[in-house]
């Protein structure tokens, strides 16, 4: 074997090995992430559980399911889940459109999206409580027909839609772009409906995006507080979110209630998204296998 095919033969793979080491060694990289995770992260969330150890147990239980903060509870994760499944829904046809069709002014619409990122939370909760309210532009039209948007449980799951559609937006929209054509066209071509390709073609390739989505706007719409508290009307039992119980606990210098109600909420947050994470795992990987 010759010099030439040596040096040939093992060329491909100083690649690799110079690209992995554009930054520094394994361990201090890993160092440092940890570093910075922990700082940023877990040292913030280990006092929160910490400082919910000084409860007792029966002071802990009394505080996390009083009936107030249980109907907190029910508000804010169930506006929550609606709030995520509309966006998904409404966030994939807007996310559609932007990418399979050309029309004026369709970048200022794209722009638009992100609005919700940009805006303040109190001005967004302000704007659309001015928009809703009963002497509001809409809710002036709504409300002699008996439809009250503004100061209930309605008016907190339209301003969690308002702040949740860019997540769903944004994380479908590059599927969308990448997705082959070729295949749409094949499976209309071999007599499918505009269902079946939508159903058995388009959608498998953009079912993991969809539920990034999802979890990515349904965790921005359970921590939400300023755009809520304006709208809401926070009228305990009904219209009171459980950020607002948090706020209210700290005002009274109650702080073991207030952790151990935020630490009720970090722990049903977290098996959420352990579940959204896992049937994105799934969805994945039998996308996987049916491609092969």
């Amino acid at each position: 074997m010759t010099t030439a095919t040596l040096s040939a033969g093992t060329a491909p793979s100083s690649g690799p090995r110079r690209s992995a080491r554009v930054l520094p060694g394994f361990n201090l990289t890993l160092g440092i992430t940890v570093l910075y995770l922990s700082l940023i992260v877990l040292i913030p969330l280990s006092a929160l559980v910490f400082k919910t150890f000084t409860l007792t147990w029966p002071q802990f239980w009394e505080a996390v399911t009083s009936p107030r903060v249980l109907a907190s509870y029910r508000l804010t994760f169930g506006a929550s889940f609606i709030a995520a499944c509309v966006n998904v829904v409404f966030g994939l046809l807007v996310a559609w459109v932007l990418v399979r069709y050309p029309f004026p002014g369709k970048k200022i619409v794209d722009a638009l999206v992100d609005l919700p990122f940009a805006l303040p939370t109190a001005v967004a909760g302000i704007s659309l409580t001015a928009l809703l309210a009963g002497n509001g532009w809409i809710g002036s039209l709504l409300e002699p027909h008996g439809i009250q948007l503004a100061f209930n449980p309605n008016g907190v799951v339209i301003a969690l839609i308002f702040i949740g559609l860019p997540f769903v937006v944004r994380t479908v929209q590059p599927v969308l772009e990448d997705a082959e054509k070729e295949l749409e066209e094949a499976a209309t071509c071999l007599g499918a409906t505009r269902w079946q390709t939508f159903s058995r073609v388009i959608f498998p390739s953009i079912a993991p995006a969809l539920l990034t989505g999802f979890a990515m706007a349904f965790a921005r719409a359970v921590g939400e507080y300023g755009s809520v508290i304006f709208i809401a009307g926070n009228m305990p039992m009904v219209s009171e979110i459980t950020p607002l119980i948090i706020i209210g606990k700290l005002e009274q210098y109650d702080y073991a209630g207030a952790t151990a109600v935020a630490t009720v909420m970090l722990v049903i947050s977290f098996i959420l998204l352990l579940v959204i994470n896992g049937l994105q795992g799934w969805q994945r990987k039998r996308s996987a296998g049916n491609s092969q």
